[in-house]
């Protein structure tokens, strides 16, 4: 590393370095001097991030009109950003994903945890999907860009940046082909099934890799079982279990697009005789269910966040526990229900506690067989919880 390069320089508060110091990615306004000079920076920059006594602890992306302000790049606060760096951190990133998978279809860029902190980008084959929730990784697209065309040579680049994060960081939704066009749907390798996904119009980056392992878990309850596959999205779930022998799936959705592709993928993967796709609410459905005392052996439901911040939290679990609970009602005596969470601000012990009371209310006794988070492609930052964001329960049931 050289210090070719010079960054301006954005000073702490007194006290304010113990969050970096212990490993920390970020600083928020309140820990960094707002002085005129941090406030004339513009949003995206790459600055070195000091102590109030003027060490140098960071280099990083500062915006100094965002809550998270500072978001670290490097801990060498001498290391040059240039297209060597960039180059080496990809490189690192799909080397990773090596170890654990033999097809190119994976989550390969998990933002801090990978060292691109508000920065992901989803690998299918040929194709990949980059989502940017800052400022400053907007401004450094161009190299990230130019680092993938040299690691793995894509044929197509789609930015697909639409979160809400960007929204806190005062940006527009982005959503454009940066090289080649996107044909859709495309298809994807997930194990020894095929899918079709909308990388351009879907959730996200148009499909939920995070979710792949647990998928395959709960697929081995399938054999034999009648499932209830609710909030299915594109099918991920409801095809794995009739590939895995379900004797019927029944999978639910409010968007008539994703059961759109879910068929498809039925298809695609000789399934379709098996399942049933069928658009509705979530609640709704189990109701009118519970109502026909209807049950299933292997009921999975994998809603949409019911935290997005922390304000949400007594009314979000509260919707787990009423999911819990409605869900369970279904279960077929020695059946299973997997239920997940991707609420980053809601943890496993207290999914784990309003699943276990959801449960209680129907009169069942339950056994928790596993529990886990995303797979390896999504790797954790030690130092952010909020980079553990998937939870997912798998309960046997009386």
């Amino acid at each position: 590393m050289t210090d070719e390069v010079k960054y301006p320089t954005v000073h702490l508060r007194q006290g304010g370095d113990r969050r970096l110091s212990g490993g920390h990615p970020w600083a928020f306004a309140n820990e960094v001097k707002m002085d005129a000079v941090a406030k004339a920076l513009e949003p995206g920059s790459l600055v070195v991030l000091c102590r109030v006594d003027g060490k140098p602890l960071a280099i990083g992306t500062f915006n100094p009109h965002a809550l998270i302000c500072f978001r670290a790049l490097s801990m060498d606060p001498r290391a040059t950003l240039g297209s060597a760096w960039f180059h080496d951190r990809i490189a690192g990133a799909v080397a990773l994903r090596e170890k654990f998978f033999d097809s190119p279809h994976y989550r390969l860029l998990h933002a801090e945890a990978d060292g691109l902190p508000g920065l992901v980008c989803d690998r299918f084959g040929d194709t990949v999907v980059l989502q940017s929730g800052t400022a400053g990784m907007d401004a450094l697209l161009p190299m990230v860009v130019e680092a993938l065309n040299a690691v793995i040579e894509p044929q197509t680049i789609l930015v697909h940046s639409d979160s809400g994060a960007r929204r806190q960081e005062n940006l527009e939704a982005d959503t454009r082909a940066i090289k080649g066009s996107i044909e859709q749907p495309l298809q994807i390798v997930e194990g020894e099934l095929k899918f079709v996904s909308d990388l351009v119009s879907g959730q996200k980056t148009g499909w939920f890799f995070d979710q792949r392992f647990n998928r395959t878990f709960a697929g081995q309850l399938c054999g034999g079982a009648r499932v209830l596959d609710l909030y299915c999205y594109a099918g991920a779930f409801a095809v794995r279990a009739a590939a895995a022998g379900a004797t019927s799936v029944t999978a639910i959705d409010r968007s008539e697009a994703a059961l759109d592709l879910a068929r498809q993928s039925a298809k695609l993967n000789n399934v379709e005789a098996i399942c049933t796709f069928e658009k509705g609410e979530v609640f709704k459905a189990i109701e009118a269910r519970g109502a026909k005392n209807q049950t299933f052996d292997v009921v999975h439901c994998d809603p949409p966040a019911f935290v997005k911040s922390k304000k949400d939290i007594k009314v979000g679990v509260r919707g787990y526990r009423k999911l819990a609970r409605g869900a369970a009602h279904l279960v077929a005596p020695g059946g299973f229900l997997v239920l997940s969470s991707c609420s980053h601000h809601v943890d496993m012990a207290t999914l784990l506690g309003e699943a276990g009371r959801g449960i209680d209310r129907t009169g069942r006794t339950a056994r928790l067989v596993h529990q886990s988070g995303a797979g390896p492609d999504h790797p954790i930052h030690p130092q952010l919880p909020e980079s553990a964001y998937l939870k997912c329960l798998v309960f046997a049931l009386d």
